[in-house]
């Protein structure tokens, strides 16, 4: 981890005890803080936090916030991005190709009991994981449209929204193609490289998300391009290739 990063790493462990309590069962960081290659200024942190029960409306405002207060409070991160879920669902039946996989092998442990110890050993080209890893990317589609929308028309308000689009696509894309890489990482470039490698014609695309996946750009034509081109296309090419994801329940 960059050693500028340590800072804002301690505040989250310190403060997630302190918001959540005996809720909180265990949290974990993912991206390019612990993998090493995070940006001052430019990167955000990324948590997942598992609570002892599925998490209430309060909770997820409680994230927001500390999410919020550690983004004004460290110049050294660009946005907190944290994702909220109780302990059983992580280790369901029905997550353990999805939340399940990532937890165990994206994950790092932060804080509390790891759950990987409780998860299967997971290997690249299981069928299940393809599928359900990313196989609801159709169903996302009409959702960032209305996200698109509903933003300020600035750059600054859709800038979060392409790198968050930008990440998503281009995960998609390296899932569709894993089993033939015959591993996974969390480096966007590396997934990007790994897709381009089989489908050559949308290559350039899926490296300029990953790029965008670092760096955003607040540009409207980008967006439109992820939900009017690649984004159907990589949600059309993968339902054919892996199948769709089985519907998960509403929070």
């Amino acid at each position: 981890m960059p050693d500028a990063f340590r800072p804002v790493v301690a505040a989250a462990r310190a403060r997630l005890p302190e918001v959540y309590g005996a809720r909180l069962h265990s949290a974990y960081l993912y991206g390019s803080i612990p993998r090493g290659t995070a940006r001052v200024g430019r990167s955000d942190l990324d948590l997942l936090v598992a609570l002892r029960a599925e998490p209430t409306d309060a909770d997820r405002r409680t994230a927001r916030a500390l999410g919020t207060a550690l983004d004004a409070e460290f110049t050294q991160i660009d946005g907190v991005g944290t994702l909220l879920y109780g302990r059983d669902r992580l280790l369901s039946d029905l997550e353990r190709y999805d939340l399940g996989w990532f937890v165990a092998c994206l994950c790092t442990p932060l804080l509390g009991d790891d759950l990987a110890a409780r998860l299967p050993r997971y290997r690249p080209d299981d069928p299940p994981l393809a599928r359900e890893t990313n196989g609801d990317l159709d169903r996302c589609l009409p959702r960032w449209r209305e996200r698109i929308a509903a933003a300020e028309d600035t750059e600054a308000a859709r800038r979060p929204l392409v790198r968050f689009m930008s990440r998503h696509l281009v995960r998609t894309g390296f899932t569709l193609v894993m089993a033939r890489w015959r591993g996974w990482t969390s480096d966007l470039h590396e997934m990007a490289d790994a897709f381009g490698a089989h489908y050559p014609a949308r290559a350039a695309q899926l490296r300029t998300a990953a790029r965008y996946g670092y760096d955003p750009v607040g540009d409207l034509a980008v967006l439109r391009s992820y939900v009017d081109d690649l984004g159907p296309w990589l949600a059309g090419e993968y339902a054919r290739v892996h199948g769709v994801k089985a519907p998960r329940p509403t929070p």
